[in-house]
C-alpha cells in the first residue's frame, strides 16, 4: 500500500514538473515534439534512479557517518554531473538521432533541479529505506515524463491551431503549462 501512495503522489499529486516546479527548463526546452520528449524521459530516468540510488548509498554510508552532511549537495551535484556524461556517451553511440534531437538539452539534465530535487527529497521519506527511495525516484520521473509528454502532444497540436499572433509560441505554451498545473491541481487530495 506504501508504494501505490508514493506511485500516485509523485506521479499524480506532488509531480515534480507541475506541482513542486522541479525541471521547468526540459520541460519546456524539450517539450516541441513528442519524440524528443520520449527520449527525454527515458534519459531523466535512467539518471534520476541510478542518481538517487548512488547519492543515497553515499549519504547514508560515507557523508553521515563521517560527519559529512554538509557536503550533501555538492556530492549529489558531481554524482549527477558523471551519470549525464555516461548517458550522453551511451546514447551517441546506441541512438544517434535521438542524441541529435536532444541536442543542448542533454546535458541540462546535468543542471536539472528535478535530478536533484528528487535525490534530495528521497532521502526524506519516512523510513528511509533505499527501496522506496528508488521506487520514488522511478514514480518521480514517471510524473515528469508524463508532465512532458502531454505538453508535448498538446504543443504539437497547436502548431496547426488557428492562433491569434500575440499567442503564438511562448504565450501560449506558458498557458497551457499553467493550465496543465491546475489540473495536476485537481489531485491534491488524492493522497
Amino acid at each position: 500500500m506504501e508504494f501505490l501512495i508514493i506511485l500516485i503522489s509523485a506521479v499524480f499529486v506532488n509531480n515534480i514538473v507541475l506541482s513542486q516546479f522541479l525541471g521547468i527548463c526540459p520541460f519546456l526546452g524539450v517539450s516541441s515534439k513528442v519524440s524528443t520528449s520520449v527520449g527525454m524521459s527515458g534519459a531523466v530516468l535512467f539518471v534520476m534512479t541510478i542518481a538517487t540510488t548512488v547519492t543515497y548509498l553515499l549519504h547514508q554510508y560515507l557523508l553521515v557517518p563521517m560527519g559529512l552532511d554538509y557536503l550533501r549537495t555538492i556530492t549529489f551535484i558531481l554524482v549527477i554531473a558523471a551519470l549525464v556524461q555516461m548517458v550522453e556517451i551511451v546514447m551517441k553511440k546506441v541512438s544517434p538521432p535521438l542524441y541529435q534531437a536532444l541536442g543542448v538539452f542533454l546535458p541540462l539534465i546535468t543542471t536539472n533541479c528535478a535530478v536533484l530535487g528528487v535525490a534530495i527529497l528521497a532521502l526524506g521519506l519516512e523510513d528511509g529505506s533505499l527501496i522506496k527511495a528508488v521506487f520514488f525516484a522511478i514514480s518521480s520521473s514517471a510524473g515528469f515524463a508524463l508532465a512532458l509528454i502531454v505538453f508535448a502532444s498538446i504543443r504539437e497540436y497547436l502548431e496547426l491551431a488557428d492562433l491569434p499572433e500575440g499567442m503564438k509560441g511562448v504565450p501560449i505554451n506558458l498557458l497551457v503549462a499553467g493550465l496543465l498545473s491546475l489540473a495536476f491541481l485537481g489531485f491534491a487530495g488524492l493522497v
